[in-house]
Parts: structure tokens; sequence; C-alpha cells
């Protein structure tokens, strides 16, 4: 005998798949994690701050 499936259920389950899989690519194509822009924006910080302790005043 066949499995009985519910053809709802797979559709829904499709439908997520499908969401999942296109949001994996913009999180490729555009994102950066989060720790990532931390880290850059402490090391722009960082610099910044390095810059400005140099600068000399007339």
């Amino acid at each position: 005998m066949s499995k009985i499936i519910n053809l709802r259920t797979i559709r829904k389950q499709s439908a997520r798949d499908a969401k999942r899989r296109a949001g994996d690519e913009n999180a490729a194509r555009h994102g950066r994690s989060r720790a990532l822009k931390q880290a850059e924006q402490a090391q722009s910080d960082k610099a910044r701050a390095h810059l400005d302790d140099h600068k000399r005043e007339p």
C-alpha cells in the first residue's frame, strides 16, 4: 500500500523551503553578519580616534 500524504502540508513545506532558499541567496548577495558589521564599526571608530588624537591645534 502506498503512503497517504496531505497535499496541503507538502505545499506549505515547499513554500517555506522556497522562502528560506531565497533568503539565503539574498543574505549571500547583500548581507553581512552582525559581528562583521560591529567589528568594522569598531575598527572605523578606532582609526578615527587615532587620527583625532594626532591632530595639531593651530
